[in-house]
Parts: C-alpha cells; sequence; structure tokens
C-alpha cells in the first residue's frame, strides 16, 4: 500500500504547484490588464493633464513597496544616483552639498576634487551657477548644475561667512570624482593599525590593499582594527575580495539562496595576513556586504567583534537593464554566512495587519556555531563579542550640531585662522573653548531638552487630573529650574563632549574627512576597547578553542 501511496502523494504536490503556478499567472493577467485600462481610462477622460511620468513612477514605487525596502525603480534621470552607489564615481565637482538658511552651502569638499582644489569651502553659500541664481533652491537642483561632463568648466560665485571679501567667483573643472571608501587609516597604538572602511564599491578592496601594505612598513605594526561603524554595504564581490586578505585561498565565506538557484562564494588569493590579530568594529549601520565581512570573520574564528550589534540585512540585489535607459535594482537572494545563518532581521513576507514587518526577537533566533565551537546567532544582524556603548549625544550637543552653531564656528575659525595646525598637535584649548562659548551665547541659541519636555508632560498631566496644586506647581519649577535648557551651564557642563565634536569639525577644514577621523578616534571608547582587547590576553580567551567532543556533539557532521 505505501508503494502505491507515495508516487500519489508526489503526484498530488506537483499537480498544487501546477495549480498554484497558473493562478498566480492568471491573477498577474488580469491585473496587469486591469492596470493598463485604467491608465488609458484616466489619461481618456480625466479633467486635467495626466503628469504620466510621475504617475507611472508613484505607482511603480507603491507597488515596490509591497517587496521590500531593497527593491527599487530608477528612471533614466537616476543613472547617475546608481552609478555612484555601485563605483563611488560622478562627473561634477566633487563636493558634499546642503540646504541652510535660504541657500544651498559647500557641506564638505571631497578630498582631492575640483572643488576641494579650486579652493571652495565648507560654510560657502551658492549664489549662482554659470548663469542661474540659486538663493531658495533645494540641494537636488544645484547638484544638477553642478554635475557635467568631464572637463567642461562650471562657473560657481559664492557669498563665504567671516571674511573681508565675502563675495567670491570660481571657475571649477568638472572631473570624473571618485569617493574614498578608505578615508583615513593609520597607528592608533605603537603595534595596532586601523583602517576606516565606509563603503563597498568598486575600488574598496585595492583601497584596502594600499592602506594594508602602507601600515605593514610600519614598525611595530602587529595588530589590526578594522572600523565598519556606519557602513551601510554595497558590492557582494568586494567583501569577498576583502576578506581574502585575512583567510586562507579557497574558504568559503558565502552562499546565497534564491528562485531555485544557490551560488557559492570563496576566496580567491593567497592572504597578506593570515594570522594577524583582528578586530572588527560594528554598530547599527553596519549592514549588508559588511556584515558579510564581518559574519564570515566571527564565523570563521578569524577576528572579534567588538561594538555594538550590526543592522541585519541578510538580502542581496542584482541590477536590471529596464527599456527607456531605466533599471530595476531587485532582491534576488538571502546570503548565508559560514556558520549556516541568516542574519536578516526582518521578514518582509510576514507582514503585520497594518503593513509593517517586525525585527525578529531574539527568543525566536536559532543557535550555530562559529568553526571553534563558539555560540552564535541568526536573525537580527551580528551580535559582537564584546559589547562596548557608543557615547550618547547630549541634548545641548544634539542641538549645537543640528542648529549649525558647531559648523559656523569651524567655518569662522577657518576663516580667522588660515594656517593649519600640524593634525598630531591639534586640540581644542580652553581658550578656543570660551570663544565658542561666546559666539554660541551671543547668537542666543533656543533649544528645548528632554527634560524640558518631560516637565511639560508632568504639568499637562497634573492639570487635567486635577493634581495641579500650589505645592506641586513650585515642585515642578524648582524641577524645571534645575533640569531644563540653561545655555550656559549646559556649555560648560558638556564641556568634554563639545570639545571632541568641535575638534573633529574645525580638523575637517583643515585636513579632510581623513583630519576628521584621525580627531575622533582619539576620544573613541570603542576603538580603545579594541586596542585593549588586542594588547591582551583577552583576545585568545574570546577565540578559545572547545574541545573536539564538544564540537561533535553542537555539530554531528563535523569531523
Amino acid at each position: 500500500m505505501k508503494r502505491i501511496l507515495l508516487p500519489i502523494v508526489a503526484l498530488t504536490a506537483i499537480s498544487l504547484g501546477v495549480c498554484a503556478k497558473k493562478s498566480h499567472d492568471m491573477a498577474l493577467q488580469r491585473n496587469l490588464k486591469t492596470f493598463n485600462a485604467m491608465v488609458k481610462t484616466l489619461e481618456e477622460n480625466y479633467v486635467d493633464s495626466i503628469r504620466i511620468d510621475e504617475a507611472f513612477k508613484a505607482a511603480s514605487n507603491a507597488m515596490l513597496n509591497t517587496v521590500d525596502p531593497y527593491t527599487e525603480y530608477y528612471t533614466a534621470d537616476d543613472r547617475d544616483a546608481l552609478m555612484k552607489m555601485t563605483t563611488g564615481e560622478y562627473a561634477g565637482i566633487g563636493s558634499y552639498i546642503t540646504e541652510y538658511n535660504g541657500y544651498v552651502c559647500i557641506s564638505q569638499p571631497i578630498d582631492g576634487s575640483p572643488a576641494a582644489k579650486a579652493g571652495l569651502m565648507p560654510g560657502d553659500r551658492i549664489i549662482k551657477v554659470d548663469t542661474v541664481a540659486t538663493k531658495g533652491a533645494k540641494s537636488a537642483d544645484v547638484s544638477k548644475l553642478l554635475k557635467g561632463t568631464p572637463g567642461t568648466d562650471v562657473y560657481i560665485e559664492v557669498n563665504r561667512p567671516y571674511v573681508a571679501d565675502s563675495l567670491l567667483s570660481f571657475t571649477v573643472t568638472r572631473e570624473k570624482v571618485a569617493e574614498k571608501s578608505v578615508p583615513y587609516f593609520g597607528m592608533v597604538s605603537p603595534t595596532t593599525g586601523y583602517i576606516r572602511l565606509t563603503s563597498y564599491i568598486s575600488n574598496s578592496a585595492k583601497e584596502i590593499t594600499a592602506a594594508l601594505d602602507s601600515l605593514k612598513k610600519t614598525p611595530g605594526f602587529s595588530k589590526l582594527i578594522l572600523d565598519l561603524r556606519g557602513n551601510g554595504g554595497g558590492l557582494v564581490e568586494s567583501a569577498i575580495d576583502i576578506l581574502g586578505n585575512f583567510l586562507p585561498k579557497g574558504t568559503q565565506v558565502l552562499r546565497t539562496s534564491g528562485s531555485g538557484k544557490e551560488r557559492i562564494y570563496k576566496t580567491t588569493h593567497t592572504p597578506s595576513f593570515p594570522d594577524m590579530p583582528l578586530v572588527v568594529l560594528t554598530d547599527g549601520g553596519t549592514a549588508s556586504a559588511s556584515e558579510i565581512t564581518a559574519g564570515a570573520l566571527q564565523d570563521l574564528d578569524r577576528a572579534v567583534l567588538v561594538g555594538n550589534r550590526s543592522f541585519g540585512k541578510g538580502l542581496v540585489q542584482n541590477i536590471f537593464p529596464l527599456p527607456h535607459e531605466a533599471s530595476l535594482k531587485v532582491t534576488v537572494a538571502k546570503y548565508y554566512i559560514p556558520s549556516g545563518r541568516l542574519i536578516q532581521a526582518l521578514d518582509y513576507s510576514r507582514r503585520n495587519p497594518d503593513g509593517t514587518v517586525a525585527r525578529t526577537p531574539d527568543s525566536l533566533t536559532n543557535v550555530y556555531y562559529t568553526s571553534r565551537g563558539r555560540e552564535v546567532r541568526d536573525g537580527g544582524g551580528l551580535q559582537p563579542d564584546s559589547v562596548v556603548k557608543n557615547n550618547n549625544y547630549s541634548d545641548i550637543l544634539y542641538n549645537l550640531v543640528t542648529k549649525n552653531r558647531i559648523f559656523d564656528f569651524a567655518n569662522k575659525y577657518r576663516a580667522t585662522h588660515p594656517e593649519a595646525i600640524p593634525l598630531d598637535k591639534f586640540e581644542i584649548t580652553d581658550d578656543v573653548y570660551a570663544d565658542f562659548t561666546e559666539f554660541v551665547v551671543d547668537g542666543d541659541m533656543k533649544y528645548d531638552t528632554s527634560f524640558d519636555a518631560l516637565i511639560k508632560e508632568l504639568r499637562k498631566q497634573a492639570d487635567e487630573q486635577g493634581y495641579m496644586t500650589p505645592d506641586n506647581d513650585s515642585t515642578l519649577s524648582v524641577l524645571e529650574k534645575s533640569l531644563g535648557s540653561d545655555l550656559k551651564r549646559d556649555l560648560e557642563f558638556k564641556k568634554g563632549e563639545i570639545k571632541d565634536y568641535l575638534a573633529e569639525e574645525i580638523a575637517t577644514r583643515y585636513y579632510g574627512d581623513s583630519g576628521r577621523v584621525a580627531v575622533e578616534i582619539r576620544t573613541d571608547p570603542v576603538v580603545e576597547a579594541a586596542i585593549g582587547i588586542l594588547e591582551s590576553p583577552e583576545y585568545d580567551a574570546i577565540l578559545r578553542k572547545v574541545d573536539d567532543a564538544k564540537l561533535k556533539t553542537q555539530n554531528p557532521k563535523r569531523k
């Protein structure tokens, strides 16, 4: 009987699969036909003309929003953004810009870019590009004016605050600009090198190799920190190439699976640093390709992860061409790191009734094991081997940054101090901080703290519930005075963290992004913790070996 039933069950399963596929295809054809009819009816009968390109893009994006946030539609006009995302390259003057006080301003020229070579500075207010006045314009509009064919010139007029001759003009020759994915590398102790990687683009692996080759020439270099914090990822191939610096040739570091297709990725070259002690820094902004790097090194017990839990993006996208030079970036697979785990935090195929997606709770994650038998978990990103909390912004620092008080003072300081201080001696002295305090106080910055909001809510609740007696009102007033916003008091109380951020901003004016990172990591608690782990027995203790008997119990397939 069983011999007869099995084929019948199999046949039934195949039949159900065929029926489901046929039903899906019929629904697709029906909805496409309905959509075409709807567009035609709207075009023929709507009282006004339809902005068909905008309407189609909105409809396309609405459909893609039901899938996941990484599947995206790009029109022909979006080609520059798509190219920049994958290669880090675009044609223009090479500067970040921002909207500020009714103008688009230079935020930071990219190191070595045409903008930097021409002398454009952070804070410069762009008032004209060629013949187009730009007051009140949006950043996207000014960006289009600044970009163009390499070798062509663009005329830019700016107003530079805090200098006598504030109206300046520049003729900048556009170039093919390549953003760096390694803004800084250097030694952070006599024996420990440091590399910050900010993206995974086509040149990332070459930049990492160049940084490693340079560090290798430094006497004493024997340990490494790879900083992937804030790195949102990019090209999978770059991650595989970078892993090849630290793992034996032919090591499997990734498996992708989707649409019935599976692909295995292995390192392809002999490593330059197969045994060097390595710490990788992660945080909530570490995602995608950077999680592939960090996850593979953790699973293979090749590095210690330090910092905070990563984002949790275990999905892979490919870019497909569409008619009329449009493109579609599509999620085509899930990826699995060497232990076999999928670190995707959100399951977009299972949405709540309101369309939202819940993060996988830790209680529902599964245990996997590294090559030496250490426990790791799937879902919800990568959990560091050593958790170190980042510094949280205080209310006063948050407001100084968002209200551009630090940005403005850094511009003023650079305008009045043209000579650069050597980076290794750069610091914010008490005299400079006193000038900054005066600058902020004279500007009469208004802001609320989280305590202000709490006290305001307490007053509201006490009044609504009938508890607002004279005594309670007096008590809240005392709290308001002692815990509420007080500009002079807060500037002094949070002097240390404000000085650190101010130093980073001013260093950028003289040394660009590399200067910012160099100053930032001096007081970075996560970097400090990483150095401590690398230069102590804790490193080997974390990457401990588990005895063979336990390994076989954890993974029966292990030989």
